[in-house]
């Protein structure tokens, strides 16, 4: 299990993250989302052992990630696949990690099978890998001591359709059998097809955790028109809070019929009008991190 308790980074006057706090179980897969800057990467280095935290706790297990005897045998983690010596080959970078760990290096071996690279990719030198192929060797090291929690920043990054589906069934099954996984990802669909949990994070703080199937039936309403700035004025101005996703979406708590309503008296024509819960994860991303987007819909 992973505990964040009221962690907070600050660098110099800048708040990374802010009193965050969540919980990741075993036997599920929690997705841990939000937009570039959010805090998630800085979350997850917390996590592991790389970044001190200003106040506030990270444990694996009730301990921290500094005070396990030997990490690699507890915790997998995959943080940039790229961050590999990139003059050694993917057996050597294996082979060094086993011994680290105290493995018989038949593990290695047989992480290579599990990843599929091949015994000729085994013997190149990572800095000529592609960024599949590093991820994959990124896994294997993660997966080497056979740990019982998973921490992965895009590891799904570089890889091709199938090399996706692999990545998806191996966490799938990793969960099932009782581990813990935290993925941190981009690809939504991904998430969605993926994960129990949800973390969504923005501007360094938590805007919503929970079972995905929860967050997803309180959704709310969402509604799509020609003007959705003039038709997020004419909700305020009814009382009705809502939120401009960057997709153009409008999402309130309200019910479609007075959202409709209200759409009417403004003389705004409606594109979209419907419950939230069949809108999607992505349609709940944008909305809920809606004021931490990068991209904003044109004025």
């Amino acid at each position: 299990m992973i505990t964040v308790e009221s962690l907070t980074r600050r660098y110099a006057g800048f708040t990374a993250v802010d009193n965050v706090s969540f919980t990741a179980r075993p036997g599920r897969v929690t997705g841990f989302l939000g937009p570039n800057g959010a805090g998630k990467s800085t979350t997850m280095r917390v996590m592991v052992g790389l970044t001190a935290p200003t106040s506030g706790s990270a444990t694996i297990g009730g301990v921290p990630y500094a005070c396990l005897p030997n990490p690699g045998l507890e915790v997998g983690v995959l943080l940039d696949a790229s961050a590999q010596h990139a003059g050694r080959t993917g057996r050597e970078i294996l082979t060094v990690a086993s011994d680290t760990m105290g493995l018989p290096r038949t593990r290695v071996g047989e992480m290579l099978e599990l990843v599929s690279l091949t015994p000729a990719e085994a013997e190149r030198r990572v800095r000529n890998y592609s960024l599949g192929m590093r991820q994959r060797l990124g896994i294997a090291t993660a997966l080497l001591g056979d740990p019982r929690v998973l921490i992965l920043d895009e590891p799904a990054n570089g890889l091709d359709p199938a090399g996706i589906r692999w990545m998806r069934d191996l966490l799938t099954d990793f969960a099932r059998r009782g581990g813990t996984v935290l993925l941190s990802s981009h690809l939504l669909h991904e998430i969605d097809v993926i994960a129990d949990d949800l973390v969504v994070i923005g501007n360094g703080t938590i805007v919503a955790a929970g079972t995905k199937d929860e967050l997803l039936a309180t959704a709310g309403t969402l509604v799509r028109s020609t003007s959705p700035r003039d038709l997020a004025e004419a909700l305020e101005r009814a009382g009705i809070s809502s939120t401009l996703a960057g997709d153009g979406s409008v999402r309130t708590d309200a019910d479609s019929a007075r959202v409709g309503a209200v759409a009417l008296m403004a003389g705004i024509a409606l594109t979209e009008l419907r419950p939230a819960e069949g809108a999607g994860l992505e349609d709940m991303f944008l909305s809920l991190t809606a004021d931490t987007q990068r991209e904003e819909v044109a004025a």
